[in-house]
């Protein structure tokens, strides 16, 4: 096949399967507590030279804090959601931790959504099915 020719469709070597979804970090010990209290999650201790956190994750895709570049910045679009049955319990939990919400649950058509922040300014979003 040429350079920059398409391939036929599935015969890509990459699986749409995402493996692990990093989440940039500037405080590792900070993000930790915050993200524990956020899911109900035992704190663990970071690995790499105390760069990366990989949360315990529900389903196939992993959950990492990554601090190995804490000049990032944290404008932009959700870096991610979570599925969730009730936004209303999911705001409460919220207000509960003084976590930024970002605006009120929207209805958007298939689903509605609640962003917030964590303490890096990380758009997150939690997503509950109609």
């Amino acid at each position: 096949m040429p350079p920059g020719a398409a391939s036929p469709a599935g015969a890509s070597p990459l699986t749409n399967r995402v493996g692990q979804v990093f989440v940039p970090v500037r405080d590792m010990p900070a993000a930790i507590a915050w993200y524990s209290r956020l899911l109900g999650l035992p704190p663990g201790e970071p690995t790499h030279e105390d760069t990366i956190h990989d949360l315990p994750a529900v389903g196939e895709v992993g959950l990492a804090l990554d601090a190995n570049r804490p000049d990032f910045t944290a404008d932009g679009p959700p870096r991610f959601f979570w599925w969730v049955e009730d936004l209303v319990a999911v705001r409460a939990h919220l207000d509960a931790l003084d976590v930024e919400v970002v605006g009120e649950v929207q209805d958007i058509g298939t689903v509605s959504i609640l962003q917030f922040r964590d303490p890096d300014g990380n758009l997150l979003m939690a997503c509950a099915r109609h």
